[in-house]
Formats: C-alpha cells, structure tokens, sequence
C-alpha cells in the first residue's frame, strides 16, 4: 500500500474539519437507514428481487456513523428483501452495543399468520425491532393489492385492525409508508389503538395529493401518539424545485406547528459525510425558525423517547 501523500493528507484533513463542523451537538438518531447486503447468495432478495439495490452494508455504515458521530440508529428493513428478515438479524448482531440500533420489520398485514410471525421475530431479536412498516402508496381509486409483494394492502381489511392489535399486544409502533390520500384511513385504525404510537415516513410525503389531502394528515396530530418523521426524501417529495427546497418550507412549518418537537424526528442522515454535511444543511434551512433546544428534540431527543433507546 503506498504511502499517503501531504496533499492528500491535507485535503483529508480540511474535508475532516468541514465534516466536524455540521455535526450538531447533543444527541444524534438517524431514524430511517435501509441497509443492504453484498452478498446475494447468503441474504438473497425476495420475489426474483427485481432491480439489485445499490449494497449499502451494515460494516459500511458503522463505520460511516462513528465518522459521523451518529449516536443511535434505526434500520428500516426495506422492501427488496420483503419478510425475509436474515439479514436485519445479521445488522442487529453487527451492533457496536446492545443500545444501538432499533429496527422496524416487514410483513403482510392482511396474512392471518403474521401477528404470529411479528412476536416470534420481536422475540428473536430481544426488543431491537420495535415496529411493523406498512405501505399505501397506490393512487387513489386503484385496487388495494392482496398478494405478491408486501405493499398497499387494504387499511380496511378486517385482518389489518387484527395485525395492529398484534403490534399493539407487542409493545410495537406502526410505522406508515403512504400518500396523505390514506391519512384518515390510518386515522381511523389509531383511533382504536390510542397508546400505540404511529409513525409517518417522509413527511407523509405531503406533496403527492391535494392541499385537503395533506390538512387530513395534519388532523392526525389531534390523536397524541401520533408522530411525524421529517427526512430529506420528504423535503423533495413535496417540493418542485432544486435543492434546498425552499417551495417545501410551509409544509415542515405546518407540520411543526401541528405536531411539535415532542413527535417529530429525523430520518436520512445521508450515507458519506458530504451527503452528512448536505442533510444537516437542509434541515438547519428547513427549520431556521426553531429553537435550539426544539431542534435538539427533532434530532435525537424524541426519537430516543420514541424508540426506546436508552
């Protein structure tokens, strides 16, 4: 291996500085990071895969949160690997402590067998998976699908209130991938489950649908455990122009003053640390008009709360 150079030194070292320099203080909770394996023979992808994600490893990761300086994280379990959890479990085991990650899971929340599957899985991995990911993202007047792929289930589906009632019994939170079409759908299911918390993905991705849409999701804030995840992919899915997204600051704005700091937290963090840098940026834009101290909530203070870390 050659020897590094000073000017490679010294260009390291400068992007180090920039790189030191966003890092907010206080606590930091990446809450939404899909890792994915490498090796496709051991942790193949489900249903034929389709398209082969881009390997984002759990090793990969680590090492980029410890540059970081990222506290806790969640994995999401995306959805090229479906119900097929091997390798959340193999991320879970890769954990520097036992407090770092948490994990949402994913199955079919209409299968009669999954409120059985959802305590043997919340079992095996001794409390790190804490949530069910469910989907509606199929635009409305189409068909709910009913097998194939976990996805756009029927939220009205009698064995989808029996599924919640599993994640409940569990100790679990819904976290709800959607379009804000859905909103008083998702409402209706929180309403009888009012301790259990429920999660919003992406800004309940506030810009696919209607102004009346999107004042359905802010009603959501009226049920008290109810919360908001604010990401970057939330900030572009509800802007029409370039980054920063300056079109997209009145729906963080609404979905402050509908929520609080107390139910909203921070997902996508980024991958390296200029996407690092880029994500900080956009949230100081997002949020310029809040406190110090609310800022510290929506990054790592409620999630902390929300997912259990301790």
């Amino acid at each position: 291996m050659s020897t590094i150079g000073r000017r490679e030194f010294l260009a390291g070292a400068l992007c180090a500085g920039a790189a030191w320099a966003a890092r907010p203080k206080g606590l930091l909770i990446e809450s939404h990071v899909h890792l994915y394996s490498d090796d496709v023979v051991r942790f193949p992808l489900a249903n034929g895969g389709g398209r082969r994600p881009q390997p984002y490893t759990v090793e990969t990761f680590l090492q980029y949160a410890n540059e970081a300086k990222i506290d806790r994280a969640v994995i999401v379990t995306p959805e090229p690997y479906q119900d097929d959890h091997r390798y959340l479990e193999y991320c879970l085991s890769r954990a520097p402590s036992k407090d770092f990650f948490r994990s949402s899971c994913l199955f079919d929340p209409i299968d009669p067998r999954t409120p059985q599957r959802l305590a043997e899985l919340v079992k095996k991995n001794d409390g790190a998976t804490v949530a069910l990911r469910i989907h509606e993202m199929h635009e409305p007047g189409t068909p709910s699908t009913t097998s194939g792929p976990i996805r756009d289930r029927d939220m009205r589906h009698p064995q989808m209130t029996e599924c919640w009632r599993a994640a409940a019994d569990l100790g679990l939170m819904i976290q709800m991938h959607f379009i804000p079409h859905y909103a008083s759908q998702i409402g209706e299911l929180a309403s009888k489950f009012p301790k259990m918390p429920v999660l919003m993905d992406h800004l309940a991705r506030a810009g696919h649908g209607t102004a009346g849409d999107f004042k359905e999701v802010l009603k959501l804030a009226s049920l008290p455990r109810v919360y908001m995840k604010y990401s970057g992919t939330g900030v572009a899915a509800s802007s029409k122009e370039q980054y920063p997204h300056l079109d997209a600051k009145p729906i963080v704005r609404k979905s402050f003053d509908a929520f609080g700091p107390d139910r909203i937290v921070w997902g996508e963090l980024g991958t390296t640390m200029h996407n690092f840098e880029r994500a900080v940026e956009l949230f100081d834009t997002m949020f310029d008009f809040a406190s110090e101290a609310d800022k510290a909530k929506i990054r790592g203070l409620t999630a902390q709360k929300l997912f259990g870390f301790r």
